[in-house]
């Protein structure tokens, strides 16, 4: 059931300039939904030069989610650069107003972020943390200072306030229009209703956009559909996990402390009472996020749905009204104006699916911003970098599509879409594992490994050990900043890599085979390091054209023309997508992540083990570190490699899905003299610490380029290779920052993100970290500022609020010279 709001509460706009001119019959670029981040993806991509674009509309500018937004607007995000790009859209609003000639009704009051507990008080310290070396403005002020900033706050709920001074409100009708508006100052155009009935690609890779108004051919496709993300989808053959929700605000009645004080009052977020609030009028609006999320339309949005809300049940969020009546104690003295009941649309994660869509040519998408009005300004500026320039500015693979794969079903989205919006303001902490849309993949060891009390992880989509209890009822851990229960548990792991042998499931690792006559000279365009001889392995950087790390791989030569490439698993369909613009015609492609799974072995005793279980001389002379081949372990068929992440002598052992129970047999009963052990990541990313070993993801991401990495050294100058002209270039500018390993003297570990300071001044800041349990050590990987970079350099961490003296490293902490690896 719905009801027509009325135009006099929430600024509606119409605009008939588009409805009278013809449809142009070719275009750069068509966009599909005039929400705020279709028009801001236009306005972006015609002030960058690709002024022949368009947008298509069904119906007007807005309608769908954009028009009854709650308009509140703020800086923080879980994702350093989706908040960096929320402060670009913020400070961008006063441009596009001046350009339009609309007001995007901006009120810029400040905002504040309540913690009433320890440990929202603990994550907002994170987050003041974070602030220090990303330039926002954030700055803790005291319960006096939040009372006198808003007067109808109760104080005494609360521990702290962290205060953000970009934060605000702006009316989300105006704002879209000043977008569409500004683009069309530059020359592109927008067609309200005109819906899109089909899109279909051509067999030269154009695209065809058949719309009620005749056809558009395009070159590129952008879906920007908003609430109808799916149907636009379906035209192009794309399956899209997004979901509408259903979210309640209410507008209060007139408050005289709210009319009658001297300037507007402020923004605020309460995390516990699950609430946020602003002035409206002379009123307040509140909203929250429900503690049982409502999926609106879940087999597919009305096409005929516009202008119209959604019955309100404000039973839904009872429990919420309680919190905030408690803590804004007018809201229980006034009454409600009105209730809004809004469809918006959630991802899996919350965060925005944005990109060009793997698989497809041409075809791009930006659904899924729930926070339009935050983050529509800096969706649309890394579209237009990445529509125009090939890659974005900075890397945004927390929003990037390709981190969801074929497994993101409609009905898996669907299920962890309405869990992230009902965790909207609930705590997610470094160690927890979220329970909803689980086993989606599995492997075939996932019923044996949870038996022996394996805890586990999800990456991709695919179950994975974090570490091991001693029994299924033994392998749980509370939510914490803190060390958690599993670290004793992770010690005895590590101590079996580094003293006997064990055991880590490797399926997630990614694995592409490139085949054909020219596949050798495509990777050493490719690859920025060496490729292999026939029967070796090299590790190798991947580097985009402006020379930023886009994939640290293994490299491994099966035969002339035949290689596997190991990698990272998230990044499996962006390295694919990346690969698939420049493939020759003699070279094939082919991600084979699930066609291989396996076991990685690790430890001075694995030598041992693995001849017991292969007829294959694997003696240090005849099997050499980073050697690889095709052979037999276990009895069942394998790719076996001397290679080891875990700095210690190590083999990986990759076989089909359906020997792996197999193979894991074969070595359990090898190793059970040898007290064979099975052990997690949390290990790994522990032993690996101690080995001074980024990560994809942490510590190798496009935010930074071979040289400041460190994997420069992989590098062949010799040859051509993509990337190579920005990445001399910048060698030549020298490097202003430099990853470095830090021991730090602290109780706590860190986790990522965390400011690094010299003197007080943020000089760099945490990638990764945690306790080395070899080496007995805290410590943590960080970019810092190159002057800073030194061994021996001595700085300070933030850790929870606290400063914690650290010392930069020269050389691996735990066998420096590789001796027990390569031996």
């Amino acid at each position: 059931m719905t009801d027509t709001l009325a135009q006099s509460t929430l600024n509606i706009q119409t605009d008939t300039s588009g409805q009278g001119k013809p449809l142009p019959s070719h275009v750069k670029c068509a966009i599909i939904g005039g929400g705020v981040v279709g028009c801001s993806i236009l306005f972006h991509l015609a002030k960058f030069g690709w002024k022949d674009t368009i947008l298509l509309e069904r119906d007007e500018l807005t309608s769908g989610s954009s028009w009854h937004a709650a308009g509140q607007i703020h800086t923080i995000s879980s994702d350093p650069n989706i908040s960096r790009l929320q402060s670009y859209t913020i400070g961008l609003y006063k441009e596009i107003e001046e350009l339009s000639g609309q007001s995007v009704g901006l009120h810029m009051t400040g905002g504040f972020y309540l913690a009433s507990n320890k440990t929202w008080h603990d994550y907002l310290k994170r987050e003041r943390s974070k602030a220090r070396y990303m330039g926002l403005h954030q700055e803790w002020i005291d319960l006096k200072e939040l009372a006198e900033k808003h007067p109808l706050i109760d104080p005494k709920h609360y521990y702290a306030a962290l205060w953000d001074d970009q934060d605000g409100d702006l009316d989300p009708s105006g704002t879209t229009y000043a977008f569409a508006k500004a683009a069309r100052t530059f020359g592109a155009q927008y067609f309200t209703h005109t819906p899109v009935t089909a899109t279909t690609q051509r067999p030269d890779g154009l695209w065809e956009v058949t719309t009620s108004r005749g056809t558009v051919i395009a070159e590129h496709v952008v879906n920007c559909g908003g609430l109808w993300a799916r149907e636009v989808g379906h035209m192009a053959g794309l399956n899209i996990p997004v979901q509408p929700m259903e979210h309640h605000y209410l507008l209060t009645e007139r408050i005289d402390a709210v009319a009658n004080h001297p300037e507007r009052l402020p923004a605020g977020i309460d995390y516990e009472a699950n609430i946020y609030f602003r002035q409206e009028r002379d009123g307040l609006l509140l909203g929250t996020y429900e503690a049982k999320g409502t999926a609106w339309k879940v087999g597919g949005t009305p096409m005929d749905f516009g202008h119209e809300l959604l019955q309100p049940n404000l039973d839904q969020i009872a429990d919420r009204l309680e919190f905030a009546f408690e803590r804004v104690p007018v809201l229980g003295e006034v009454g409600i104006r009105q209730t809004i009941n809004g469809p918006f649309t959630f991802g899996p994660d919350g965060n925005p699916m944005i990109g060009p869509v793997p698989g497809m040519h041409n075809y791009w998408c930006a659904v899924g911003v729930m926070a339009g009005f935050c983050q529509g300004g800096g969706v649309g500026l890394t579209m237009a970098e990445w529509m125009i320039d090939g890659e974005p500015s900075i890397d945004v693979w927390a929003m990037d599509v390709a981190r969801f794969g074929d497994w993101a079903t409609p009905d898996w989205g669907t299920v962890k879409s309405t869990e992230n919006y009902e965790r909207r303001f609930v705590m997610t902490f470094p160690n927890e594992t979220l329970p909803k849309g689980r086993k989606q993949q599995t492997t075939a060891l996932y019923d044996r490994l949870t038996a022996k009390g394996a805890r586990m992880g999800q990456a991709f989509g695919l179950e994975h050990v974090l570490w091991f209890g001693d029994n299924p009822d033994d392998a749980w851990e509370d939510p914490t900043f803190e060390r958690n229960r599993s670290h004793d548990y992770v010690a005895r792991e590590c101590d079996a890599v580094r003293n006997g042998v064990a055991g880590i499931e490797v399926a997630n690792f990614a694995k592409h085979v490139i085949k054909g006559a020219g596949a050798r000279a495509w990777l050493d365009q490719t690859m920025a390091g060496y490729v292999p001889k026939p029967g070796r392995m090299t590790l190798s950087p991947m580097l985009t054209e402006k020379g930023r790390l886009y994939g640290d791989l293994t490299i491994a030569c099966l035969a002339d023309d035949h290689f596997m490439l190991f990698g990272s698993g998230s990044m499996q369909d962006a390295h694919t997508r990346f690969w698939a613009k420049t493939l020759p015609a003699d070279v094939t492609h082919e991600n084979q992540t699930a066609d291989w799974h396996g076991i990685a072995i690790s430890g001075p005793k694995s030598r041992e083990l693995l001849s017991r279980i292969t007829r294959d001389d694997v003696s240090a002379e005849a099997f050499k570190f980073r050697d690889t081949r095709q052979t037999f372990v276990g009895g069942v068929p394998v790719i076996l490699n001397r290679i080891s992440f875990s700095g210690e002598l190590g083999y990986e052992i990759y076989c089909r899905p359906q020997y792996l129970l197999k193979l894991s047999e074969a070595i359990e009963e090898a190793g059970a003299d040898l007290d064979y052990r099975w052990y997690g990541n949390r290990a790994l990313m522990s032993l690996r610490l101690e080995k001074g070993w980024g990560a994809w993801g942490l510590e190798f991401r496009p935010d930074f380029n071979a040289l400041e990495s460190g994997m420069d050294v992989f590098i062949n100058w010799k040859k051509d290779f993509v990337g190579k002209a920005a990445t001399e270039a910048a060698k030549d500018a020298g490097i202003t920052r430099k990853l470095v390993t830090l021991t730090i003297d602290t109780p706590i570990d860190v986790t990522l993100d965390e400011a690094v300071l010299k003197d007080g001044a943020a000089v760099g800041y945490i990638t990764s970290g945690g306790y080395a349990h070899s080496v007995q050590k805290s410590m943590a990987m960080a970019y810092v500022s190159a002057e800073n970079s030194a061994a021996g350099t001595l700085l300070d961490v933030e850790i929870l609020g606290e400063m914690y003296k650290a010392e930069v490293q020269g050389q691996p902490l735990y066998d420096p010279t590789g001796a027990k690896m390569r031996g």
